[in-house]
């Protein structure tokens, strides 16, 4: 049995990462982060749900027009296997991603 304070999660570099726990082919990470992620697609599923601070997540939709949504907390995205996506955080963050083990 394990219980985890987000808000007192730090990591040594932005988007380091606490494995919780892996579910039949899932990781469930909670990470903290500082800098953006890079632009990256999905060969599963994933949702990433911020618990700590606020993340603007940029996406690129079919014809590639770029949106930025703000993220605050209790904010759940759900990318889709393919959905272009890359997380900026607006000072330090911690979100909890839950996708296909390995994932980028």
């Amino acid at each position: 049995m394990q219980f985890i304070e987000a808000k007192n999660f730090t990591a040594p570099r932005a988007w380091g990462a606490l494995d919780i726990a892996d579910i039949e082919g899932a990781s469930v990470r909670l990470h903290w982060t500082d800098a953006p992620y890079k632009w990256h697609v999905n060969d599963g599923d994933e949702v990433f749900v911020v618990l700590d601070g606020a993340v603007d997540m940029h996406t690129r939709d079919a014809a590639g027009t770029a949106h930025i949504t703000r993220m605050e907390v209790g904010h759940i995205y759900h990318a889709r296997a393919g959905d272009a996506h890359v997380a900026h955080p607006v000072g330090p963050a911690r979100v909890l991603v839950v996708e296909k083990k390995g994932s980028v």
